[in-house]
């Protein structure tokens, strides 16, 4: 699919927050941070408990983490279709629909309907998608304040933060923190205010209950859009959703367009899969589903928002399409061992962890986000906790590979990286070549301290400066069948 049904492929997306610092760079800053460690390794640890126990519930589970990735794999084959089925079924049903080829058109459009309405504020439910657009920060620059209801997204709106995990964006902030940001920001609330759950939660429903009956614009995104009916569906924990999905008389929605799914029986599938995944529930306190306008029920004017914004640029990659899988679930976060000890923000982008590391750099061309697909392990324990089966490790190597083949267009002289892996195959396509440099190797073991090498001269330090290397064995492998085998080449046996 090389275009946006029949439009030229979108501008890339926004990907990377403005003035970040790489994620070499901010991972260090990170790693220093000893209370962002303690509450990440806390957090984490609780919800991969939750989710291990009601995972283990379920006999099929495998069955259903390859039916979800096989709804997604023909979803995607045949997105084109199932967006303009969607479409005709959400004008059918009086919605509108709008399609926006990247983060400026859709703000544009949320703005100006917005502005139709003749309001000033607006009501929030969790999104992240217009995280990715930057949709707050748009209707402030048209005068119009967005008003976050989510607990977790209101204490970084109040903290003048930034969202660091993609289901809890305050995992980073611990109850004395949330308390102190409350007593600072928000009017009215109880100066003898503690910092129990129960007390922080109260203070925020007073907070939000005059928004939400007050609102006439309600903004959301969306988990799943079903293309055979229109219906569009939220799920959440706290009822903040519903709330603002019912009360306000206009509703606007912003969806990536890799978010439909075709029938009713695939929802079935991802009902299971993502509250198990996402919050280690068996199923979300609240499911929102709509289709158009129900005259007399709920909002009487409806608008969704069709998102391109770098998604088809995503879909030409044969290898790295499978990034649109992503049902938003996080519980890849949750097991990353780089995540655990950086947190989201070191990423430098919306999408933080290892699924915002191969998804950021192909909304925004790689070299936009040259680092991410660095910063991994490749343990693997991201394609295990993933409920979609996206291989990331896999999309991680692909990914460098690209950034390193576009990185050699764009330089005249070889880098010394690229200097060296040639020289490395040169060496190795020659058994006397590769001989020889194993023999020259051994000269490394004057260095050995107990087994290893903990300093090499530049540029070599560079390796030893964050890890040992292993000395060089005494003899080698083909020494060894030599002489265990009389074989000269080392080649028979």
């Amino acid at each position: 699919m090389n275009t946006f049904l029949g439009m030229p492929y979108a501008p890339r997306g926004v990907g990377h927050l403005r003035g970040e610092k790489p994620f070499p760079v901010a991972a260090r800053a990170a790693l220093a941070d000893t209370q962002l460690r303690r509450n990440l390794g806390k957090a984490t640890t609780t919800i991969r408990a939750k989710r291990a126990a009601v995972v283990a519930e379920l006999p099929d589970w495998e069955e259903l983490r390859a039916a979800g990735q096989a709804i997604k794999e023909h979803t995607l084959a045949h997105l084109d279709s199932y967006l303009e089925q969607l479409e005709g079924q959400v004008t059918a049903h009086g919605g509108t629909v709008h399609w926006a080829r990247d983060a400026n058109e859709a703000n544009r459009i949320v703005t100006g309907l917005v502005r139709d309405t003749g309001a000033a504020e607006v009501v929030k439910v969790k999104s992240i998608v217009t995280d990715e657009i930057g949709l707050n920060e748009a209707l402030a620059a048209a005068g119009i304040t967005a008003h976050e209801t989510d607990l977790a997204e209101l204490i970084v709106q109040l903290g003048h933060d930034r969202p660091s995990h993609i289901l809890v964006p305050a995992i980073h902030r611990n109850r004395a923190e949330i308390r102190e940001i409350f007593l600072r920001e928000m009017p009215d609330v109880d100066p003898g205010l503690t910092d129990t759950p129960a007390a922080l939660t109260e203070a925020a429903r007073l907070h939000l209950r005059r928004r939400f009956l007050s609102a006439r614009v309600g903004i959301s995104g969306a988990n799943f859009a079903i293309a055979e009916t229109g219906t569009l569906c939220v799920v959440e924990s706290e009822g903040n959703g519903r709330m603002c999905l019912t009360l306000p008389d206009t509703l606007i929605t912003v969806m990536g367009i890799e978010k439909v799914i075709p029938a009713w029986r695939d929802l079935e599938v991802f009902l299971q899969l993502l509250p198990r995944s996402s919050t280690g529930e068996r199923m979300n306190p609240y499911t929102s589903m709509w289709t158009g306008v129900t005259p007399g029920d709920g909002p009487q004017r409806f608008h969704l928002v069709l998102l391109d914004n770098g998604r088809t640029a995503a879909l030409a990659d044969p290898a790295g399409r499978q990034a649109l899988h992503c049902i938003r679930c996080s519980a890849c976060l949750n097991v990353c061992p780089v995540y655990e000890r950086t947190g989201g923000h070191a990423y430098g982008s919306v999408y933080p962890g290892p699924i915002g590391a191969v998804l950021s750099p192909q909304l925004t061309g790689v070299e936009d986000n040259a680092s991410l697909p660095y910063a991994s392990s490749l343990c693997g324990a991201c394609y295990d906790a993933c409920p979609v089966r996206i291989d990331i490790p896999a999309l991680l190597v692909h990914l460098r590979a690209r950034h390193v083949e576009e990185a050699a267009r764009d330089r005249p002289v070889p880098g010394a990286e690229a200097v060296a892996m040639a020289a490395a195959s040169w060496v190795m396509a020659s058994p006397a070549r590769y001989a020889a440099a194993q023999r020259a190797g051994r000269s490394g073991r004057v260095l050995r301290r107990g087994g290893r090498i903990r300093w090499l001269p530049p540029p070599l330090s560079a390796w030893t400066a964050a890890r040992d290397a292993p000395a060089p064995p005494a003899q080698t492998f083909r020494e060894w069948w030599r002489r265990e085998h009389g074989d000269p080449d080392g080649t028979a046996g």
